[in-house]
């Protein structure tokens, strides 16, 4: 017999969950069309040759690739154990695993794009809610099967668009009680100021996934790191004399703009942080240079949301700008620039903090109690009734006690219940109680359909 179980990091979906996160993904959504967003859905699977070198070497190990079909046949026995030697070296190969379970959307995204690019209206604006995958270790709000929900715009280099992403992040989190978000903001441009500084841009990488781990980690090991990876002694000074730049944001950037004076892409990010600072003056935008945001293709302006003061959670969002992510498949020149909200730290907040509504898991607003053959048959074409004025209701499934069909419905926190015996069939009348209150009153079968949307 096989005991039952979920893979580790993965979780099933009660009905009380779900009604919470389709609160949350439908908030989010209606903010998204509400900026002209429209939606799309990729594949759960990529060929490999997609994701693989886009996120980094990290990025690339957290990859869960597919397993090519029919390697258990003797005549492709030789083929697998030639490709799992090569797995075995850190390296990939077609013998062995073509396609992948996608990291995240924007990839896949920029695939879309770049195979489609003909067809479309440019300014590009689209939206997707799906899930992605990724082999890391399942911790609190990490996990290996979650939802993605992302915004981008892609064909405009308008710094425009993330001001208005900004405001999306704001409009959302605030329609979802998060008041107290925080949403830092950086540029890469500024980092790759700061890997110039130290050597070269080649150095940028190595610099980015470092910083990227501060909060986790704490200085003095990204400073051990850093030197792990060959950056000397005298430039990782000059990274902390960066990291500890301090004050508001305007004199963050004043401070920045003096210790990288002579250089041009420095002055170029801290010019487009003046921008989005100076038109978007409804968002907690908080300038932070620790910022990095490890993914490789980003360029520009990047962002990370943080849940609010007091909360033990990581990021709950992030995005940026990527100029020339549909370069990687052979179409350059098509800027974008996006954001990604994490629906399931998101619901992990939320819950915390109390903010869902209470009515969410109440679907269903009445239940018809059955109180035998003749009966349950006018109940039925009276739930009909209500059904098609969309009033949601049940018929409980046989005769039973009416204690039992009263704790029915009280678990699974159906308001009213609905009698309808003998009596009720000769006045034509239903008497309806309020599970809430414990009032109850006589509703005659035509006026149950105006009574329930009146409730």
């Amino acid at each position: 017999m096989t005991k039952p179980g979920i893979p580790q990091g993965t979780r099933d979906f009660a009905a009380e969950t779900i009604y919470k996160r389709n609160h949350i993904l439908q908030t989010i959504k209606s903010v998204f069309e509400l900026h002209g967003f429209e939606p799309l859905e990729t594949p759960a699977m990529e060929n490999l040759e997609t994701l693989m070198g886009k996120y980094g070497d990290e990025g690339d190990r957290l990859i869960f690739k597919i397993l090519n079909n029919g390697l258990s046949d003797p005549k492709n026995m030789e083929k697998a154990k030639t490709g799992f030697d090569l797995l075995l070296q850190g390296k990939n190969t077609t013998s062995l695993t073509e396609r992948a379970l996608k990291y995240d959307l924007t990839i896949p995204f920029a695939r879309y794009v770049a195979m489609n690019h003909g067809k479309l209206t440019f300014p590009y604006k689209r939206y997707q809610v799906q899930p992605v995958w990724r082999a890391d270790r399942p911790q609190r709000g990490r996990y290996r099967e979650f939802t993605q929900c992302d915004a981008d715009v892609v064909g405009s280099t308008s710094l425009i668009n993330e001001v208005e992403l900004a405001n999306i992040y704001h409009t959302a989190f605030t329609k979802l009680g998060l008041a107290g978000y925080e949403l830092k903001i950086n540029s890469r441009k500024i980092l790759l100021a700061l890997a110039e500084q130290c050597g070269g841009a080649d150095k940028l990488t190595d610099i980015s996934v470092s910083i990227d781990k501060l909060d986790k980690i704490g200085l003095e090991n990204v400073k051990e790191e850093m030197l792990a990876k060959g950056i000397t002694a005298a430039q990782v000074e000059t990274i902390v004399r960066y990291l500890d730049l301090d004050g508001n944001n305007l004199e963050k950037l004043q401070a920045l703009g003096a210790l990288f004076s002579e250089n041009e892409n420095a002055q170029a990010g801290i010019r487009e942080l003046h921008f989005v600072l100076e038109h978007c003056r409804e968002a907690q935008l908080a300038v932070d240079f620790t910022l990095a945001r490890g993914l490789n293709y980003y360029t520009g302006i990047i962002f990370e949301a943080k849940a609010p003061a007091g909360v033990k959670m990581g990021s709950i969002g992030g995005g940026g700008r990527y100029d020339d992510l549909t370069g990687l498949f052979g179409v350059p020149n098509i800027p974008g620039v996006g954001i990604s909200f994490g629906i399931d730290r998101i619901y992990d907040v939320m819950e915390e903090l109390n903010l869902f509504p209470e009515n969410l898991q109440t679907k269903t607003k009445a239940l018809f109690f059955n109180m035998g053959a003749t009966e349950s048959l006018a109940t039925l074409s009276l739930a009909a009734n209500l059904r098609t004025a969309e009033i949601g209701c049940e018929v409980f499934h046989e005769p039973a006690k009416m204690d039992k069909q009263f704790k029915y419905a009280e678990k699974k926190s159906i308001p009213f219940v609905i009698i309808i015996g003998s009596k009720e069939m000769e006045s034509q009348e239903a008497v309806v109680k309020n599970l809430k209150t414990s009032e109850q009153e006589k509703i005659p079968f035509i006026r149950l359909v105006d009574y329930f949307l009146h409730q």
